[in-house]
């Protein structure tokens, strides 16, 4: 047996990684852009962030793109491009971070949950049709840690019952579903670009549509300079003002990281595909681990952002995954979180608690039915267990096949040496349930 670190054997990985992980790759071109706005006090200007929404708007194959402080913002004037208010009820996962959620009680929507795949842990289109009731207005589809909603039986759903559809790409910019580009399905699509993401420029959000009105709409909730000028009529007489009382203007310092790494970003995904899907070729049937990866043809995961494995403990006599991921901590990798987000249900500020003082837990305060009881373990069982089937692998930014080896080999040897990772399983890690912030390290 080669003995596990975690019990006294050697680490399986003891090189150091140098940039293998490192990212975004900033290079002098970046600083300079980036400099030219600062010398020339530009940062709350408009110039650099119009010519970074057109070039983004041609990359993401939209008529439209809108620029924010952060994905949060993007994804909230997204929602409320949408039309999306008081009483609407919108479909969301609830395995899920809460930025493409909450929002909704912004606008006095009340968000209702359906369950995953636990292949794919993106939203279940069957499972969608179960919640929908006639204050239903939108479906949120989040590709999941990269991999693609299945987004056909989705938009012949939103079709059916007249529902917007908002795709949240802030896991898989530059993703593909049967050879068309993730982005271009839904309504409007928002995401995050901010540093940790697959595509980041530093701090901000945006959102792509073809809908003039969606895309007028969210200037008017939070981009008072830009607010005037309007097509859409009904927006004219009120032009001036943020609808939303907000500002949400990207910084021009984000904006000119956002153009250069534009330039190179699809060429930078293709060697973080290569080298992801080396890795998990590596792992083909190595026994307790699957990858979560797509395999349909003319489909990707993008930049693979916080890509994940899927863990099936019964192959490995129930061991728990917080064990399992601790074994290969210990054997020098370095990106070991188990599990996914823990489900938004089972928190209190989706359960009881009244944010604005309105003597009703916020959720349900302008709903016309009480959303909770769909909430059950029935019907959101892969939601519950989601966080002990999935693990956090490294995110290797590089093709470098010797490297990557040995952190395969790292995997296979906790896999096939488990039995020994058993006696010192507890209670307390067959317990674990999630994180509410995915990236966040329990041991």
């Amino acid at each position: 047996m080669n003995k596990l670190a975690l019990l006294g054997g050697p680490k399986a990985i003891t090189a150091d990684p140098g940039d293998l992980f490192l990212w975004p790759i900033i290079t002098q071109e970046d600083e300079d852009a980036i400099l030219d706005v600062l010398h020339r006090r530009a940062m709350s200007g408009l110039d650099v962030t119009r010519v970074f929404e057109e070039e983004f708007a041609r990359w993401q194959q939209r008529k439209y793109a809108l620029a924010s402080n952060n994905g949060t913002s993007a994804i909230l004037t997204a929602l409320y491009g949408l039309g999306i208010g008081a009483g609407d009820e919108v479909i969301c996962p609830s395995s899920n971070y809460w930025a493409s959620v909450l929002q909704l009680f912004n606008l006095g929507a009340t968000p209702v949950f359906a369950d995953i795949d636990l292949d794919t842990l993106c939203i279940k289109p069957e499972e969608i049709e179960r919640v929908i009731s006639p204050r239903t207005k939108a479906i949120v589809c989040v590709h999941q840690y990269g991999h693609p909603c299945d987004m056909d039986p989705i938009l012949e759903l939103a079709k059916r019952y007249n529902l917007k559809v908002l795709e949240d790409l802030s896991h898989a910019h530059g993703g593909y579903y049967k050879g068309k580009k993730l982005g271009t399905f839904g309504d409007v699509a928002a995401m995050s670009i901010m540093t940790g993401k697959a595509f980041a420029v530093g701090e901000g959000g945006i959102l792509v549509t073809d809908d003039r009105e969606i895309y007028e709409r969210a200037i008017a909730y939070g981009h008072y300079e830009r607010f005037s000028g309007m097509e859409t009529e009904y927006l004219r007489p009120v032009e001036g003002l943020p609808l939303g009382g907000m500002k949400l203007r990207i910084h021009q310092m984000s904006s000119a990281m956002g153009r250069v790494q534009l330039k190179y970003y699809d060429s930078r995904m293709e060697e973080i595909q290569k080298s992801m899907n080396y890795f998990w070729d590596l792992l083909e049937g190595v026994p307790g681990i699957r990858p979560h990866r797509v395999r349909q043809e003319g489909s990707t995961m993008g930049g693979w952002y916080s890509p994940r494995g899927l863990y099936r403990p019964e192959e490995l006599g129930g061991l728990s995954i917080v064990r399992f991921c601790q074994a290969l901590a210990a054997e020098g990798v370095p990106f070991t979180t188990p599990g996914c987000y823990a489900p938004l249900h089972s928190h209190e500020m989706l359960k009881t608690y009244d944010i604005y003082g309105e003597g009703k837990p916020t959720r349900i305060v302008h709903a016309h039915r009480d959303v909770r009881l769909l909430d059950t373990a029935e019907a959101l069982r892969n939601t519950e267990i989601a966080a002990t089937h999935t693990f956090e692998v490294p995110n290797f930014r590089h093709f470098r096949p010797e490297e990557i080896e040995q952190y395969a080999a790292a995997y296979r040897k906790v896999c096939e040496n488990y039995e020994a990772l058993l006696p010192g399983d507890t209670e307390e890690n067959k317990a674990f349930t999630g994180n509410r912030h995915a990236s966040h390290h329990i041991f």
